[in-house]
């Protein structure tokens, strides 16, 4: 890793259920004030819709409105974007975390572990691989919100610097969530 700095921004907001275009506006607006300083910008897990068992309503394409959003904001801020969303692809429905570099590049990771108390594993097709995304030096591990509830997949043998959780967790829910993040980063010898 190198010595440089990596100035991280989260965007915690509330969402327009299955509203993509609504969403991606009042993010636009968000992502407009962000401190001009930041490397990595993150979003929360499905930030166009919620997260929605009604994948039908909101799915994009890779080289959908979001996608091409995402390319745009990214280029605009100078900062990676770092979100999920809901992805078709081959017949399947993916909660699909994107990281797009200024260059508009795009690295992605399908969450692994589904929410099967919500019945997301009946309606979104499972990711089988583990990823690392590099950028400005840094090693990023990306793991979406149900993940963070199986240790092994968070390992850290990547060797990555920084695990990066997106989640719509719920409020009830919060002091496990508080917890997880902290096991993880002891674990891990990692930023989390």
């Amino acid at each position: 890793m190198e010595t440089n700095r990596l100035h991280v921004s989260l965007i915690q907001t509330d969402l327009v259920w299955e509203h993509p275009k609504a969403n991606r506006l009042a993010l636009s607006e968000k992502l407009s004030r962000v401190h001009p300083e930041s490397d990595l910008i993150v979003l929360p897990e499905m930030f166009t819709s919620g997260f929605t068992m009604n994948p039908s309503v909101v799915a994009e394409s890779m080289s959908g409105e979001t996608v091409q959003w995402m390319q745009e904001m990214a280029t605009k801020t100078q900062a990676a974007l770092l979100g999920s969303l809901v992805i078709a692809e081959g017949g399947h429905y993916f909660n699909r975390l994107l990281m797009v570099h200024p260059d508009g590049t795009i690295d992605q990771y399908d969450k692994r572990h589904t929410f099967t108390l919500a019945g997301e594993d009946k309606v979104y097709t499972a990711g089988s691989s583990r990823k690392v995304f590099e950028f400005r030096g840094w090693k990023i591990c990306p793991q979406i919100c149900y993940d963070l509830r199986f240790p092994v997949w968070s390992r850290n043998d990547l060797k990555y610097d920084v695990l990066v959780y997106v989640a719509n967790w719920p409020a009830p829910r919060i002091a496990a969530w508080d917890a997880l993040l902290k096991a993880r980063a002891i674990e891990n010898m990692s930023y989390v």
